[in-house]
C-alpha cells in the first residue's frame, strides 16, 4: 500500500501499476549496487541515483518528511553560510555541493522506502550484496596480488581498498551488507543459508584486510547488536535457538580465518601494527583526541565556525569526529542540527525495533549499521559518506512506513466489522 506521510500524519493512497512498481524497484537494486563503486568521480553511484530520483519522481512519490527535510536544510544552510568567505577554494565549493547532494539523497531514500516498502528493501538489500561481493573481491584480489598491476589501483599503502579510495570507507560500506548476509545465514533454508556463509566471509575477509580498526570493531559490535535484537524479536524459541548456535559457529568460524591470515608474515605485521592503541596520529596534544577538545573549545567562540576543510590548517590533520565538524564547518547552526537529525533518527529507531512488520528482519540489520556508524562518527569524519546518508532515509523512511502500516492494521479490521 502506498501513502503519503506529512508533518501533521499519515494518509493512504493508490498503490502504484505493476510495470511502474518493477522499474522503480528494479532501480533500487541499481542504486544499492553502484553505491561499491566510487573510486572516480561523479562515482556510478551518484549518476543511477540522479537517474533513479528522476524516475521515481516522474512516476510518483507521495511522501514528504518536514521535520527531516527542514533539519537536512538548515545543516546545509549553516554550512553554506560558514563557506562564503571560501568559495574562491574550488575544493570547498564542491565540498557544498556534496553536502547539498547528500541531503537529496536522504529525502530520495526516505521517500522510496516508505512506499512499496518490503519488495523495495529486498532489492535494495540484494543491490547492496552484489556490490559489497564485487568490491569484497576486488579487495582481496588486490591484497594478494590476484590481479596485475592491480596494486596501485586495488591498495593503499598496503591495506585492501577494493573499489574505493580510502581502506576505511570500504570497511566502513561493507557492514551493512555483511550483515544481511548474516541474517540469511541465521535464518534461512540451507541452500541460502550456505550461499551467504561463503558471502559474509569474503565480506569479512576483505574488512579484515582493509586493516581498519573502526570497521574491525563495528563489524563485530554491530554484528552482536543486531543478533541480540533478533533474538528478542523472535516468534519462537526454535528461531531463537538457531540464531544463537549459528553465531556461535560464526564467531569460531571468524577465528579460525584470523589464525590463518596470521600465519602470513606480512598480513600478522600488518595486523599487529593497526591493531595497536598508540598510533601516533592518535596521542599528544594535536593528537586525534587533543583535537577533538581544542575543536569544541574552538567552537565555542566560533558562531559561524571557520569553514569547511578549514580545521587542516590550525591542526596537523582533521577533526576525524563528524560532531566536531559540523560545528567547525557550519557553526552553531550546523553544529546543533546535525547531532540532532542524527540522534533524532536514532531514539524513533529505537522506538520502533519491536513493532512488527514485513520488513522488520531488513530494518533491524539497517538500524544496527546506523548506529554503529553514528558511534563511529565519534572518531571518524563520516559526513560524506554515501551509504551513511542512504540509511538515515531508509530510517525515516522505514519509520514512516511502520506508522501507515499500523494504521492500515487497525483500520482494516474496523471495516470488516462493519
Amino acid at each position: 500500500m502506498a501513502y503519503a506521510a506529512t508533518a501533521g500524519g499519515v494518509k493512504l493512497a493508490a498503490p502504484a501499476a505493476p510495470g511502474v512498481l518493477a522499474i522503480q524497484r528494479a532501480l533500487v537494486w541499481l542504486v544499492g549496487a553502484s553505491g561499491a563503486i566510487v573510486f572516480i568521480e561523479p562515482s556510478p553511484y551518484e549518476i543511477v541515483t540522479l537517474l533513479a530520483a528522476v524516475t521515481f519522481f516522474a512516476t510518483g512519490l507521495r511522501l514528504v518528511l518536514m521535520p527531516l527535510i527542514l533539519m537536512l536544510v538548515l545543516l546545509n544552510v549553516g554550512y553554506t553560510i560558514s563557506a562564503v568567505p571560501l568559495f574562491e577554494q574550488s575544493e570547498v565549493a564542491s565540498w557544498i555541493a556534496t553536502s547539498w547532494y547528500m541531503a537529496v539523497t536522504v529525502v530520495f531514500f526516505a521517500m522510496v522506502t516508505s512506499e512499496d516498502t518490503a519488495a523495495r528493501l529486498d532489492m535494495l538489500r540484494r543491490g547492496l550484496v552484489v556490490g559489497a561481493m564485487v568490491a569484497s573481491l576486488s579487495a582481496v584480489a588486490g591484497y594478494f596480488h590476484l590481479v596485475p598491476g592491480g596494486d596501485d589501483l586495488l591498495t593503499l599503502y598496503g591495506r585492501a581498498r577494493g573499489t574505493f579510495k580510502d581502506p576505511n570507507v570500504l570497511g566502513a560500506f561493507l557492514i551493512l551488507p555483511a550483515l544481511f548476509a548474516l541474517q540469511s545465514v541465521v535464518s534461512d533454508k540451507f541452500a541460502k543459508a550456505f550461499r551467504n556463509v561463503i558471502a559474509f566471509g569474503i565480506m569479512s575477509l576483505a574488512i579484515l584486510l582493509a586493516f581498519s580498526r573502526a570497521a574491525w570493531g563495528g563489524l563485530v559490535l554491530t554484528s552482536a547488536f543486531m543478533l541480540a535484537l533478533m533474538v528478542l524479536t523472535s516468534r519462537t524459541n526454535a528461531q531463537r535457538s538457531r540464531i544463537v548456535v549459528m553465531a556461535i559457529v560464526a564467531a569460531v568460524l571468524g577465528l579460525a580465518l584470523i589464525a590463518v591470515l596470521l600465519s602470513f608474515d606480512s598480513t600478522a605485521e600488518m595486523f599487529k601494527q593497526r591493531a595497536s592503541f598508540d598510533q601516533s596520529y592518535d596521542e599528544g596534544r594535536f593528537g586525534r583526541f587533543g583535537r577533538h577538545i581544542l575543536g569544541a573549545e574552538m567552537a565555542l567562540d566560533l558562531p559561524f565556525g571557520i569553514g569547511p576543510l578549514q580545521f587542516h590548517r590550525y591542526f596537523p590533520e582533521d577533526t576525524h569526529n563528524s560532531y566536531l565538524n559540523a560545528f567547525m564547518s557550519g557553526g552553531w547552526l550546523s553544529g546543533v542540527c546535525y547531532p540532532a537529525l542524527v540522534f533524532t533518527t536514532v531514539i524513533m529507531g529505537i522506538r520502533h525495533i519491536f513493532v512488527r512488520v514485513p520488513w522488520q528482519r531488513a530494518y533491524l540489520a539497517i538500524f544496527s549499521a546506523f548506529v554503529g556508524t553514528v558511534g563511529e562518527s565519534f572518531v571518524i569524519d563520516t559526513d560524506h559518506w554515501r551509504h551513511f546518508w542512504m540509511m538515515l532515509g531508509a530510517m525515516w523512511g522505514m519509520i514512516a512506513a511502520a506508522q501507515a502500516y499500523k494504521i492500515q492494521d487497525i483500520t482494516v479490521p474496523m471495516e470488516s466489522e462493519r
